[in-house]
């Protein structure tokens, strides 16, 4: 493929090159150049005071991507699991500069009550997000919130109500937006107008990602409050550590697949297609598979995003094969040009002229320049230079007090379009939600879901005006 002089600094070549690593070279030299258009001295900025809320896989991996990419302390650790707080503060001693040892908390009230961070991340389950997203900015702190923002609508809407009273930056872990392949993809297809006229989007999530055991109930550890780690959601009996899958199986703590890993795709389309809200959403679904475990989310869905002239449709099932075997979690947008597809590993443009040249793009890693991550564990390695970019995004918008790339609006947009698809899975209707009046229109039985009750004694935020 011969690149465009205005979309890569190098030099023409005079030797033969591999298309593929041809490919992988633009886009490390494009994510390059995006880093300079920051415009951060990261060098001579004072360290940003940080802290962290939720201590597990991602929230974790946020952090230390964090650390890679910027001179912050890391001041204050939150999670409700002692062990686990434990092993992040020794990682964290490792791993910043100062060497210092954070101090600790179970709660992130004490955490935050002592109002001396800068920025604090949210690693912390989905039943959770609203909560401590709205204390951190009340204590005066910018927000790096991983997604679904939250797990129900009007939750959504009050989030953003208090980011932008209190005028603080809220970046949500849609990390796509900071891809380097996506990136390259969006311009290099998308606004270059490959694809024609765009007439259908499809998105999917193949992957057997829905934890559906039976475990016995057992007793708490003493290492884990319980209590605490449930917070405003209802309290199910203890059967076993709810981190990193088990807690996502249940309708109590999120919103399935369709909360989970939709968010991103649905996120990703609206983001390269420069959509708004859906005009209708419709979905069905179940259980239809997997019944023999205690899972409640479904194990087999289809959800439509009504927009005015093509729909964007999701499809997940946690059992059998994948259609396409090489995107089994991806992005399809179809134009009357051409086809693009899109994953977190790779993106393809498929041309319907056959005298024209496919388009590959490949996921772009860091191993060289940080050796850390080949041995980190749990670590995403597809992801990690996705996520430094989007911390980079989010500092810069920090020191300019500008809106990131994945500002919570847009966040809250693409959580509560995946919220409304359950719903109106729940209800079996579709549902028309109008985000001026932050109602479902004229539909009473789904304005009553748009707001989970809490568990006493949590209280709600709510919208400004509710």
């Amino acid at each position: 493929m011969k690149m465009q002089p205005s979309q890569t600094s190098l030099s023409p070549a005079t030797f033969t090159i591999n298309r593929r690593r041809f490919l992988q070279t633009a886009s490390a030299s494009l994510a390059l150049s995006a880093l300079g258009a920051y415009g951060l001295d990261l060098v001579n900025q004072k360290p940003r005071r940080v802290g962290l809320i939720g201590c597990g896989w991602y929230g974790k991996s946020d952090l230390w991507r964090l650390i890679q990419v910027a001179p912050v302390e890391v001041v204050s650790l939150c999670d409700p699991d002692k062990n686990m707080l434990a092993e992040a503060v020794e990682i964290a001693s490792q791993r910043q500069k100062s060497k210092q040892k954070p101090r600790t908390y179970t709660d992130y009230r004490a955490m935050l009550k002592e109002n001396d961070l800068d920025l604090v991340l949210i690693g912390s389950p989905d039943h959770w997000h609203a909560l401590h997203c709205v204390a951190a900015i009340e204590a005066g702190a910018d927000v790096y919130c991983q997604k679904p923002i939250s797990v129900d609508v009007l939750e959504g809407e009050a989030m953003l109500d208090v980011a932008r009273k209190h005028n603080r930056v809220v970046q949500i872990g849609t990390q796509r937006k900071s891809t380097p392949h996506l990136i390259d993809a969006k311009k290099q297809v998308v606004e270059a107008g490959l694809l024609g006229k765009i007439g259908h989007v499809e998105m999917c999530c193949y992957f057997h990602m829905r934890a559906n055991g039976n475990p016995p109930l057992q007793p708490v550890p003493d290492f884990l409050d319980y209590e605490l780690w449930t917070g405003p959601a209802p309290l199910r009996p203890y059967d076993g550590l709810p981190h990193k899958r088990w807690w996502r199986t249940f309708t109590e703590y999120g919103n399935g697949i369709v909360g989970d890993m939709c968010v991103h795709m649905f996120d990703t389309a609206r983001w390269m297609l420069g959509l708004g809200w859906p005009k209708r959403i419709t979905s069905a679904g179940g259980i239809y598979v997997q019944k023999e475990g205690k899972s409640n989310i479904s194990d087999t869905q289809t959800a439509t995003f009504e927009y005015d002239h093509f729909n964007c449709v999701w499809q997940h099932r946690t059992w059998g094969a994948s259609p396409d075997p090489d995107y089994p979690w991806a992005l399809f947008i179809y134009g009357d040009k051409g086809t693009l597809k899109a994953s977190t590993m790779r993106a393809d443009f498929i041309p319907l002229d056959k005298k024209a040249k496919p388009i590959h793009f490949d996921c772009f890693y860091e191993r060289e320049k940080y050796p850390e991550d080949v041995t980190e564990k749990d670590i995403e390695l597809n992801a990690a230079p996705a996520t430094r970019r989007h911390m980079l995004d989010f500092l810069a918008a920090v020191e300019k007090r500008s809106r990131p790339v994945a500002d919570i609006e847009q966040g809250h947009i693409s959580t509560a379009s995946c919220i409304l698809a359950n719903v109106a899975m729940e209800l079996g209707r579709p549902l028309v939600y109008d985000p001026k009046q932050r109602e479902v229109a004229g539909d009473a039985a789904a304005n009553k879901l748009l707001r989970r009750p809490y568990r006493a004694p949590w209280q709600r935020p709510e919208p400004v005006g509710s």
